[in-house]
């Protein structure tokens, strides 16, 4: 079974999807279609709820929450480099490559980035260009900007 929730944040209406295994989902509302699920706040619901609270907040620099995204073998791997980013850090696309072991997929990477169906948890909007710019994310640069500006980050526009 899965469940949903809408939250709203201060950079728009989120919504927090999760089956038995963890979070599948957390996106902007008006951009994830929810099907087969039921709108209710549960248990897990609410922890994520309190940790988006604390993270907008500034109180929160890291998530602990049980995550099941679904993905490939490789977008998986890469989600899991993601998650090791630290708040105020910034990666490039080849960084995350040479961490994965894969030194030649920095543009499989950036695919894998877009592909992310956990805004914030997974934290592809910490991931770069390789000149130091901001670069493509499914959210919007705006979006961006205001996360990495909320966690302290340098970055070029």
């Amino acid at each position: 079974m899965k469940y949903y929730h809408y939250y709203e944040s201060p950079i728009g209406k989120l919504v927090i999807v999760h089956n038995d295994r963890g979070i599948t989902n957390l996106y902007l509302a008006h951009l994830l279609q929810i099907e087969n699920a039921i709108q209710e706040e549960t248990d897990l619901i609410k922890e994520a709820v309190k940790q988006l609270d604390e993270y907008f907040n500034g109180l929160r620099q890291s998530f602990d929450l049980p995550l099941a995204p679904a993905g490939t073998h490789f977008q998986q791997k890469v989600w899991q480099a993601l998650r090791n980013i630290p708040c105020g850090k910034t990666y490039s696309y080849k960084q995350i490559a040479e961490q994965i072991d894969n030194p030649k997929a920095s543009r499989a990477i950036g695919m894998a980035n877009n592909k992310n169906p956990i805004l914030l948890l997974i934290p592809c909007h910490r991931v770069i260009g390789g000149n130091g710019k901001l670069v493509g994310f499914a959210a919007g640069l705006e979006v961006k900007k205001h996360l990495l500006t909320l966690e302290g980050t340098s970055y070029e526009c």
